[in-house]
């Protein structure tokens, strides 16, 4: 499952820069996603059993849901959308993706696990292996809002991850992506309120590349938003939050791969960064190999913890 959404999240990267060159910005194509995805979301949920039932919730439910809906579906994809507006696609995602070490030092300083020395090899072969695909040592002259908005949304995929390892008990994956969606899209629309409808639509009628804008969009609500976050959420059944984030860390290798192919200039894999796609996917497995299995009890378990484990 993360996997599979680290690919869609992948091409997902290039098909937004796509969008953002025609003309719509981070934050428009931001609420256009989250308005798209809870709109197929409630459709689903009328239509499969229970129905709309399984949307109701309590008063203690909802702080979750929105702190999970506003780190991970409005605040990660907005300042991910405004760092690769401003950084190649690589670099954007570099920055980001320091989000499953932050959980990992969440683990051990903020939860005091035990951590075994693979977890930090993995992730500092990960880190290396991006820095690589990313080409930190070149004469890069980085955008200096570019990087804060990766780093922030580093940190709020970290917020997402560890709420999601929570909300996923408590509710099922349809419904919780279906709030987190909807306080996304209100959000998205405060913002819009907020800076006075800044930016114009006339872009969903334009073409990027031959292909119209509105299809593009049509593929960052679907197979950008929807399916992806649907299969994070359901791994989150299945795995840990510092699991789940590290098997991420293989989206940007295969963005920067998409963004070759499809971006050109600018974009073009070397040596270095093929063997910097390489060291990730050590790490991601070496990582993954140091999990301490923790025996099932008839209780519901504490969080489990990948060579230490705590998106």
């Amino acid at each position: 499952m993360v996997l599979g959404s680290g690919a869609l999240f992948a091409v997902n990267g290039t098909v937004s820069k796509l969008v953002l060159r025609a003309g719509l910005n981070a934050p428009q194509l931001t609420l256009l996603r989250a308005l798209g995805a809870v709109a197929v979301l409630l459709v689903l949920s009328a239509v499969l059993r229970p129905g709309v039932r399984r949307l109701r919730i309590t008063a203690r439910q909802l702080p979750l849901l929105v702190g999970y809906g506003l780190t991970g579906f409005f605040l990660v994809p907005m300042l991910y959308l405004v760092a690769i507006s401003r950084l190649p696609v690589g670099i954007g995602l570099l920055f980001e993706y320091s989000a499953p070490l932050l959980i990992a030092l969440w683990a051990r300083f903020g939860q005091r696990h035990r951590v075994r020395p693979r977890l930090w090899a993995g992730l500092v072969l990960s880190l290396a292996g991006l820095g690589c695909v990313a080409e930190v040592w070149g004469e890069l002259k980085l955008d200096g809002l570019g990087v804060l908005a990766g780093l922030g949304a580093a940190v709020f995929l970290a917020f997402y991850y560890v709420l999601g390892e929570h909300g996923v008990r408590r509710r099922d994956t349809l419904s919780l992506c279906t709030w987190a969606f909807g306080a996304s899209a209100v959000a998205g629309l405060l913002t819009q309120a907020l800076t006075a409808g800044a930016g114009s639509w006339e872009p969903l009628t334009a073409s990027t590349n031959g292909v119209p804008v509105a299809l593009l969009c049509g593929y960052v609500v679907l197979l950008g938003a929807v399916a992806p976050f649907m299969l994070v959420a359901g791994a989150m059944r299945h795995l840990p939050a510092t699991s789940v984030g590290i098997i991420g860390m293989v989206e940007p290798v295969l963005a920067a791969a998409v963004a070759w192919a499809v971006l050109g200039a600018g974009e073009t894999l070397n040596a270095a960064q093929l063997g910097g796609g390489a060291l990730v996917l050590l790490g991601v497995a070496l990582a993954e190999t140091a999990r301490i299995t923790v025996p099932r009890t008839t209780a519901p378990p504490a969080p489990d913890v990948v060579g230490v484990t705590a998106r």
